[in-house]
């Protein structure tokens, strides 16, 4: 269930527990608003001949079983969406990217799964392959935006920058790199 929700609502695990109503709200925050502030920055940015675009995916866009069905579908699709609009928007100058954090302990993320920051923190921190960065911050996400859209990432285009220590790209269940 959604925090504070009294019915099951997208956030549902199951997709049996999820309705079509409830799927297509996340899909019109979490795809469509995206869509279309990429197409109206884009007329701004096109007659300037530049421009950085970058949106928020998520893990949940390179990991499967982290998040709802709705909520893996719309990262999923909107990194797809960034791909393309970077093809499109490139002859134009304008760098499309989107960044994908790991959970981060904000107000959103202790809501919906009902922790506390030290023990969302903890969480990711043991999860990332990453060891001795610490947890992950929101002030780690702003530094890979920051430099998705400086001068030091002005030939970078059409990425999906995951923020996450690693998690993403290695499965620790097999034991591989143990020590």
């Amino acid at each position: 269930m959604a925090a504070g929700s009294s019915h099951v609502s997208a956030d549902a695990r199951k997709m049996s527990e999820c309705t079509k109503e409830d799927f297509e709200r996340v899909l019109a925050v979490n795809l469509v608003g995206p869509f279309l502030g990429t197409k109206h920055a884009a007329r701004v940015m096109a007659p300037a001949r530049r421009g950085s675009i970058i949106s928020t995916a998520s893990l949940s866009s390179s990991v499967s079983g982290a998040a709802s069905h709705a909520y893996t579908t719309s990262k999923h699709a909107l990194v797809g969406f960034t791909e393309n609009a970077a093809g499109e928007l490139g002859r134009h100058g304008i760098r499309v990217n989107c960044v994908s954090p790991a959970g981060v302990a904000t107000p959103l993320a202790r809501a919906a799964m009902g922790m506390d920051d030290e023990a969302i923190e903890a969480i990711m921190a043991n999860s990332a392959n990453l060891k001795g960065a610490g947890a992950l911050k929101a002030d780690d996400i702003a530094a890979a935006a920051l430099f998705l859209a400086s001068d030091d990432g002005r030939y970078v285009s059409g990425q999906n920058l995951r923020v996450d220590g690693g998690l993403s790209v290695v499965n620790s269940s097999f034991g591989f790199f143990r020590d």
